[in-house]
C-alpha cells in the first residue's frame, strides 16, 4: 500500500488485505468449522485497531459495517463463538503471522543505518507484566493477590524515528528474564542492550563465544579484573577501561557512570570501536523498549483482556503486536513523517472512511508558528466563572494561612 494504491475502500478493510493470510487458505484447516481461521484473525486484528471493548463489541461492530464483513466473507457471528475460536487456536498459527508481518517491516526498513551510522541497529530485551484477575486466572498464580503474564520482548531499534517488536516470547509471570534469555537473545548483527536482569557469568560467556555484541547494565556481585584504564571524556563517566570477569579470558570493556541524581551505573559492553559517550547514548536508548510497553497497554489496550485462558491470551500479545505492524506497514509505505502515536490516532480515525481521506489529512498542509515569543508578554489571569449551579469553597494556600496565623499572632 502507498500513496497510490490507497483506494476509496474502508480504510480498515485495506488494512486487513495487508495481512499474509495466504497459509490460512487450505480448507482442511477450517473442515466443519463456520468460521474460518482466516476471518477469525482478521476480527481480532481489527478489534486490536479499532478497540473493539468486548465481545458485544464485537458483534456489534460487525453488524454496523456490510463491508467489513464483505471482506471478512462473514454474514454474521456470535461472542460466545468467537471467545471459543480465540482460546482453541494454536498459538504457532498467530506466530506465523506475527513473523510474516515483521519481515514485511525489514523489507520496508531495509538500509537504515540505526540509531548513528556509527551505532548501527539496536535490539533492546526486556519483559513486562499483564496483570490478571485473581479468582480466574489462578494458574498464573505469584503471590497472593498476584496473577500475571509476561511479555519477554526485542524491540528493534533501526533508527531514531522507527522501532519495532521482531519477536516476543510470552511466559507465566514467574519466569525472569534471566530464564528467558536463551529464547531471546540470539546472534545478530545489531547490539543487544539489557538491564541487569539478563547478564550473569554463563549468559555473558556464551554471548561472547556467539559473537553477540551487547551494552549491559551489571550488578556489583560481578567481579571485574582491570587490564587497561582509559581517560574518560565526560563528568559523568567516572571509568572507562579493559577489563576480564569471573574465569573469562575474553576480554570486555567496564563503563562506569552517574545521572543527574547521583545513581551510578556499572556498564560491560563488547564495543571497543565507540567512544565512552556513545556507549552512554546506547544505554540510555534502552528507555525505548519502556515507552513501548506504555505505548502498546495505553493505546493497544494490551491490558484489557480477552480470554483467561493461556492460549488466549498468548494469542492477543501477537494480534496486538501484529496489529501494531500493520499500522507501522502503512506509515513507512506512505512516508508519513508523524510519530508511531500521530499516525495510529490518524489510522484509527478514518479507520471507516475512504483510504484516501486518510492520505489527504497526512498531506495537509498546516500554518507555521512564528515560534516561542523571547520576551513573553505576562497575561493576567481572569478570575473563572462558577456559574449558580455548583457548590464552591474557596482553597486557602498554605502560604497564605502561614501568613494569617502569623498576622494573628499579633
Amino acid at each position: 500500500m502507498n500513496n497510490k494504491s490507497i483506494g476509496n475502500e474502508k480504510l480498515i478493510c485495506q488494512c486487513l488485505s495487508i495481512l499474509p493470510t495466504e497459509d490460512f487458505d487450505c480448507p482442511l484447516i477450517d473442515y466443519g468449522k463456520k468460521l474460518t481461521t482466516k476471518a477469525l484473525l482478521k476480527i481480532f486484528v481489527a478489534a486490536q485497531l479499532d478497540q473493539w471493548h468486548s465481545y458485544s463489541h464485537m458483534e456489534e461492530k460487525l453488524r454496523a459495517h456490510p463491508e467489513l464483513r464483505k471482506e471478512l466473507n462473514i454474514e454474521g457471528i456470535s461472542g460466545s463463538q468467537l471467545c471459543r475460536r480465540i482460546n482453541d487456536l494454536p498459538t504457532e498459527m498467530v506466530q506465523k503471522m506475527f513473523e510474516k508481518v515483521v519481515a514485511k517491516v525489514r523489507s520496508l526498513t531495509q538500509g537504515f543505518e540505526g540509531i548513528s551510522k556509527e551505532i548501527g541497529q539496536l535490539n533492546i530485551v526486556d519483559s513486562t507484566e499483564i496483570r490478571l484477575p485473581e479468582n480466574l486466572c489462578d494458574w498464573a498464580f505469584i503471590s497472593k493477590g498476584h496473577n500475571a503474564v509476561k511479555m519477554h520482548t526485542r524491540l528493534v531499534v533501526v533508527s531514531k524515528d522507527v522501532a519495532f517488536p521482531d519477536k516476543i516470547v510470552p511466559s507465566t509471570g514467574t519466569v525472569s528474564d534471566f530464564e528467558s534469555s536463551s529464547f531471546i537473545i540470539e546472534e545478530d548483527e545489531a547490539t543487544y542492550v539489557m538491564d541487569r536482569g539478563y547478564p550473569s557469568k554463563k549468559n555473558l560467556m556464551d554471548w561472547l563465544a556467539k559473537g553477540i555484541s551487547f551494552v549491559t547494565r551489571i550488578t556489583k556481585n560481578l567481579v571485574l579484573y582491570s587490564l587497561e584504564e582509559y581517560k574518560p571524556t565526560h563528568p559523568m563517566i567516572k571509568r572507562d577501561a579493559k577489563v576480564n570477569f569471573g574465569i573469562s579470558y575474553e576480554p570486555v570493556r567496564y563503563i562506569e557512570f552517574v545521572d543527574e541524581k547521583d545513581r551510578i551505573y556499572r556498564i560491560l559492553t563488547t564495543r571497543f570501536d565507540l567512544t565512552d559517550q556513545q556507549i552512554l547514548e546506547i544505554y540510555k536508548n534502552r528507555w525505548l523498549i519502556e515507552l513501548f510497553f506504555k505505548w502498546i497497554k495505553g493505546h493497544l489496550k494490551l491490558t484489557k483482556i480477552w480470554s483467561t485462558k493461556p492460549q488466549g491470551i498468548w494469542n492477543q500479545m501477537f494480534l496486538a503486536l501484529i496489529a501494531l505492524g500493520i499500522s507501522l506497514i502503512i506509515k513507512l509505505q506512505t512516508k508519513s513523517t508523524k510519530t508511531p502515536w500521530e499516525f495510529f490516532r490518524v489510522l484509527r480515525t478514518y479507520l471507516y472512511l475512504p483510504g484516501t481521506k486518510m492520505l489527504k489529512e497526512l498531506n495537509r498542509l498546516r500554518k507555521k508558528s512564528k515560534g516561542r515569543q523571547k520576551v513573553p508578554i505576562p497575561i493576567d489571569k481572569e478570575k473563572p466563572s462558577f456559574g449558580n449551579v455548583a457548590i464552591v469553597k474557596k482553597i486557602v494556600k498554605k502560604q497564605q494561612r502561614k501568613v494569617e496565623r502569623k498576622l494573628g499572632n499579633y
